[in-house]
């Protein structure tokens, strides 16, 4: 009984926490006079993508390297078709015009670059981790520039928006991402500990022949990504739907250059011809959803039904391979 309680305080956790996190990041967007994809491309994606950074690190250290560079895969497609298809299904998505152009292709540029390095030598070494890390650093340059430029560009709303002083800002923003970080953890974990009552999780995956790739690719994945679930279904619920689409782009591009990069600089991760693979497909994915987004700069309702029902084909796809 206890464990379903967990479970139950858990999503109370996350879904309260992420209504203060976007609450507090749409106050600081509206304070500073900057777009609200940029935060959430910025600091929403960060704090979501806290528990990532912490799996894929650990894993690393731990040298289990098929669940690092699982996770980060994993949660980026998850991110991308679930997320976003969830967001779209509920409230449809307008997609800004800088988005389309810049950051959703760089964010397909970086998810190919992995698979060139990975591809060449079947490894994702330190001087790799490097290379990510400085690309993130010119991201956020770019991040920086852009904000500056929106802001000189921008004249101070009257009384349009009723906006927080900056320490319930800061209050909101903190309580609520460490609010997201427990309830993650305690859903987890909870799950874990109902999936042990019926004979333990690794124990089926075992008997099913699972593989520690396909347990990061779904299960680790889903785990770390359920920040960016209900940060992004709360901000498109509350009308922020830049907030929303800029926190899934943020965020795989954030797993990519910043999680996977220091985990690579960490330790060298493997990279397998099953990773080759996932790394296709999530560059076939983000593919398909650029151009559901194209001709009327939009994620409509049924765009988000196909999203959800290619992850689907997806999951069964790596469950039989």
């Amino acid at each position: 009984m206890l464990k379903y309680i967990y479970l139950i305080v858990g999503f109370v956790l996350l879904i309260k926490g992420a209504d203060f996190f976007v609450e507090g990041s749409s106050s600081v967007a509206k304070k500073l006079r900057v777009p609200s994809i940029i935060i959430g491309m910025t600091i929403v994606a960060m704090g979501t993508s806290l528990p990532e950074t912490s799996v894929s690190v650990s894993a690393s250290i731990a040298a289990k390297n098929d669940l690092a560079i699982s996770n980060v895969i994993g949660s980026n497609i998850f991110n991308l078709m679930v997320v976003c298809g969830i967001c779209a299904v509920l409230c449809p998505l307008t997609v800004d015009g800088t988005t389309l152009k810049r950051d959703f292709p760089f964010s397909i540029v970086m998810a190919g670059l992995l698979m060139a390095l990975g591809g060449i030598d079947g490894v994702v070494g330190r001087f790799d981790g490097i290379l990510f890390l400085v690309l993130f650093v010119v991201f956020l340059l770019i991040m920086i520039y852009s904000a500056k430029k929106s802001r000189d560009n921008s004249a101070p709303e009257a009384d349009e928006y009723k906006i927080m002083p900056v320490w319930k800002c800061i209050l909101y923003m903190v309580g609520g991402i460490a609010a997201i970080a427990a309830g993650g953890e305690m859903v987890v974990e909870g799950a874990s500990d109902i999936a042990r009552a019926f004979n333990a999780a690794t124990e089926i995956a075992k008997q099913l022949g699972m593989s520690e790739r396909f347990i990061g690719l779904t299960i680790v994945a889903l785990g770390t990504s359920l920040p960016e679930l209900v940060t992004s279904v709360v901000a498109a619920r509350k009308n922020e739907l830049d907030m929303a689409l800029g926190n899934v782009i943020g965020s795989n591009i954030f797993n990519i250059l910043f999680v996977l990069g220091i985990a690579s600089a960490i330790s060298p991760v493997s990279y397998t011809n099953e990773n080759l693979i996932d790394s296709a497909v999530l560059i076939v994915m983000s593919m398909i959803v650029l151009i559901f987004c194209l001709p009327k700069k939009r994620l409509i309702r049924w765009n988000g039904a196909a999203m959800l029902a290619l992850y689907a084909g997806y999951t069964a796809y790596i469950f039989t391979r």
